[in-house]
C-alpha cells in the first residue's frame, strides 16, 4: 500500500469526537446586538456569579469600544451548559473590521447569524454570512431585539431566507434553525410569538444543531494562529485552535506559512492558556479542538501554523480582503511639535505602525521616500480613524494626510475601489439623497419600502463617500442610517470634486482673542474660540466660498483716547463648530494636513507660510 494511504488509513483510525466542547461565533451587522446577547449567555452560562454586579457589553474591554458602542477587535470567550463548554468568539458588525471576521471563523465550528428584527438583514449581515457559507459553516439564525415594537418577525424570515438562496447556501444551511431572542432580557424560544424565559432554547441548539468536533489528538500537533494579542512579560501570544494532536508547556514545535515559504522556524513553547470567561488559565496542556493562547514564538505572526516538528504541514489561510483606502502618517513638524505628546520621533511612529501591523491583518505599512513619512492603508476611514484615535491616546504624536483611494490597473485601464451603499430614510428626505448620490457618480441598485422609511441600495465610488457621512445626517437632520461594504473594483468614473468650500487660514502665530474671531467669523464658520494658540497656516475655520481665506483670528482692537479695552465685551462670537477626528479627517483638502497629538486635532496646511503658499498655488503645485 502507497505511504500515503497508510498515512490517510492511520488518521482516520485516530479520528474521535469532542462532545465536551463546541467552538461558536457570532456574526451579524453593527448594531444588532451581538456584545449584550454574548453578556446574557454568559451571566447564564454560569460564568458570573448571582449576585455579582455585571457591567453592560462586558466584552468591549477597549475605550474606543466602550465610547462607540462598536465592537472592533474579535474577543474570545466561553460559557458552560450542561457539562459542555461553549468557546464564543463576538466579532465586528463593520466593514472596516472585516478583517477580523474573516481570520476568526477557521477556528469555529458553527456560527450564530444574528439579525434584528425590525431591520433585517443588513449589508454587514450578508458579507459575514457569505464568509461563513464559503467554510462550509453551519448555521443557527438568531432573530434578535424581538421585543422592540416595530419588530417585523414574519418579514424578516422570508428576507433571511431570500439572503441565504441568494448566496447559494446548500440545503442543510437553508434548514437552519431559527431562534427568537431578547439579547437585553436574556430570553430565547423557538417559537416567534413566545418571548421565553431565559437561553435555554439558544443553549440546545448550539449543542444539538452544531456536530461534535471530529478532531485527531493523537496525530503530530498542528494549530493555526488565527489573532494575536501581546503582553509586555511573554511577548507575542499566538490564538487558535488546535486542528491535530495536543500541546504540552516546553514543547518543541515549529512554525510554517501555508502563503510564504521560507517560515520555517523552531521554538518551544513557554506558556498555554485557556479561555474561560472572560479569563486566560494556565494550563499544564490542551487537545485538538481547544481553543488556546500560547506564548513563546518570538515571530509569530497571523496566519502562521505551528506544528510538531515530526510533520511540518501549514494550514491553508482564508485570504483576507485587501485595504482600499490610504492615508500618508508622518512625524510633526508643525510650531507646537514636541509640546503634548510623549512619543515624537520617527523611531516612534514607525515602531508603532509596524506592531500595529503584526495584529491587524488588514493593515498594510509601507516606506516612502521620505524617511519621515509612511503609506498607511486600511479597509476604510473607520479602520483608518481607530488606528489614529488608539495612538494618540497611548501618547503618540504624528500627523496625516487626506485620505486616498487605492487605484489599481488592468492594462492600460485604471480600476478604482466601489462601495455598495445602503441608507435608510425618511420618505421626504429621499430628494437630498439622490442629488448627493448624482454629484458623487453613484448608481441605484435597489430601492425599496419598509414601513414609512424607505431602504435605497447604491453603488458609489469609495472616494464619493470621503465626507459624506456628516453631510448624509445633516440633510436627514439625524434620521437616517448609513451603511456601507466593499463592492468590487470597477473602471474609473471620472472628476468627483471632494469640497465645495475653503478653508479660513490663520495668518500669524499667537493666541486667537474676540476681536480677530469677530472680524474672522464673517467669512465663515469658526472652529475655534477665544485663548485657542494658533500658528500660521492652521486651518481655524471653513469658508462657504471654494477658496482660501486668510484670516487674523490674533489682531486686537488699537487703544485710542475714545475707545476701551473693556468694548471687547459687547462682540458676540458664535459658537465654533468643534471638529470629531472623523470629521477632521473628512473635511481636509489634498493639500492640508491632520495635526494629530493626545490632547488636539488640527487642521493644518502642508505649507504654513502664507506667502510662500500663495506662491506655490499660483503656480499650481497646490
Amino acid at each position: 500500500m502507497d505511504k500515503w494511504k497508510i498515512e490517510i488509513k492511520k488518521r482516520t483510525d485516530r479520528i474521535l469526537k469532542r462532545t465536551d466542547v463546541r467552538n461558536v461565533a457570532i456574526i451579524a451587522h453593527v448594531d444588532h446586538g451581538k456584545t449584550t446577547l454574548v453578556n446574557e449567555m454568559l451571566k447564564q452560562g454560569g460564568i458570573f456569579r448571582d449576585n455579582q454586579d455585571v457591567m453592560d457589553r462586558v466584552m468591549d474591554s477597549g475605550d474606543i469600544e466602550r465610547e462607540r458602542g462598536i465592537t472592533i477587535l474579535a474577543k474570545n470567550t466561553s460559557a458552560f451548559y450542561n457539562g459542555v463548554k461553549i468557546n464564543i468568539v463576538d466579532t465586528p458588525g463593520h466593514a472596516d473590521f472585516g478583517g477580523e471576521v474573516e481570520r476568526v471563523l477557521k477556528m469555529v465550528n458553527g456560527v450564530l447569524v444574528l439579525v434584528d428584527a425590525c431591520e433585517g438583514p443588513m449589508p454587514q449581515t450578508r458579507f459575514v454570512m457569505q464568509k461563513a457559507l464559503e467554510l462550509n459553516h453551519k448555521l443557527i439564525i438568531v432573530v434578535n431585539k424581538i421585543d422592540r415594537p416595530d419588530a417585523r418577525l414574519s418579514e424578516v424570515q422570508d428576507e433571511i431566507l431570500e439572503l441565504l438562496f441568494d448566496l447559494n447556501a446548500n440545503d442543510d444551511q437553508i434548514d437552519s434553525p431559527i431562534i427568537f431572542c431578547s439579547g437585553r432580557a436574556g430570553t430565547a424560544s423557538t417559537d416567534c410569538n413566545v418571548q421565553g424565559t431565559d437561553l435555554t432554547p439558544l443553549f440546545d441548539a448550539i449543542i444539538n444543531h452544531f456536530e461534535p468536533q471530529e478532531v485527531d489528538d493523537c496525530g503530530p500537533f498542528q494549530m493555526l494562529v488565527s489573532s494575536i494579542d501581546y503582553n509586555e512579560y511573554v511577548g507575542r501570544i499566538g490564538i487558535g485552535r488546535i486542528e491535530r494532536g495536543s500541546i504540552a508547556v516546553n514543547q518543541e514545535v515549529q512554525t510554517c506559512n501555508y502563503n510564504v515559504s521560507g517560515k520555517e522556524v523552531k521554538g518551544k513553547l513557554i506558556s498555554i492558556y485557556q479561555i474561560e470567561g472572560l479569563n486566560r488559565v494556565a494550563t499544564e496542556q490542551a487537545k485538538a479542538g481547544d481553543i488556546v493562547c500560547v506564548s513563546g514564538l518570538e515571530n509569530i505572526s497571523i496566519g502562521d501554523t505551528i506544528c510538531s516538528p515530526s510533520l511540518v504541514e501549514p494550514v491553508p489561510f482564508v485570504k483576507i480582503s485587501e485595504p482600499t483606502v490610504e492615508m500618508l502618517f508622518s512625524v510633526n513638524d508643525s510650531p507646537f511639535a514636541g509640546k503634548e505628546g510623549k512619543f515624537v520621533t520617527t523611531r516612534h511612529l514607525r515602531d508603532r505602525l509596524f506592531k500595529e501591523m503584526l495584529k491587524d491583518v488588514s493593515l498594510r505599512v509601507e516606506e516612502t521616500d521620505s524617511a519621515d513619512s509612511y503609506r498607511v492603508c486600511g479597509r476604510g476611514e473607520m479602520h483608518l480613524s481607530i488606528l489614529i484615535e488608539t495612538m494618540r491616546r497611548a501618547g503618540y504624536e504624528f500627523q496625516v494626510g487626506a485620505p486616498k483611494v487605492m487605484y489599481k490597473k488592468d492594462g492600460d485601464t485604471i480600476l478604482e475601489p466601489m462601495e455598495r451603499l445602503v441608507v435608510d430614510v425618511p420618505e421626504d428626505k429621499t430628494g437630498s439623497v439622490f442629488s448627493s448620490m448624482g454629484v458623487r457618480k453613484g448608481e441605484l441598485l435597489q430601492m425599496e419600502n419598509i414601513g414609512s422609511r424607505i431602504r435605497l441600495e447604491f453603488k458609489v465610488p469609495a472616494r464619493g463617500l470621503f465626507g459624506y457621512k456628516s453631510q448624509f445626517l445633516t440633510e436627514t437632520r439625524g434620521e437616517g442610517v448609513f451603511n456601507t461594504l466593499f463592492y468590487g473594483y470597477e473602471e474609473f468614473k471620472g472628476e468627483i470634486e471632494r469640497r465645495t468650500t475653503g478653508s479660513l487660514v490663520a495668518f500669524e502665530t499667537g493666541e486667537a482673542v474676540t476681536y480677530g474671531l469677530f472680524n474672522a467669523q464673517g467669512r465663515g464658520q469658526l472652529f475655534i474660540g477665544a485663548g485657542t494658540q494658533v500658528y500660521e497656516g492652521m486651518v481655524v475655520g471653513v469658508s462657504p466660498k471654494n477658496e482660501d481665506i486668510s484670516v487674523n483670528v490674533c489682531k486686537k482692537k488699537h487703544l485710542t483716547n475714545t475707545r476701551a479695552s473693556g468694548s471687547d465685551d459687547a462682540l458676540r462670537l458664535e459658537t465654533p463648530k468643534l471638529m470629531s477626528l472623523e470629521e477632521a479627517m473628512e473635511f481636509i483638502n489634498d493639500d492640508e494636513m491632520l495635526e494629530v497629538t493626545p490632547k488636539n486635532v488640527r487642521i493644518r496646511k502642508k505649507t504654513l507660510d502664507t506667502e510662500t503658499r500663495l506662491k506655490r498655488k499660483a503656480k499650481g503645485l497646490e
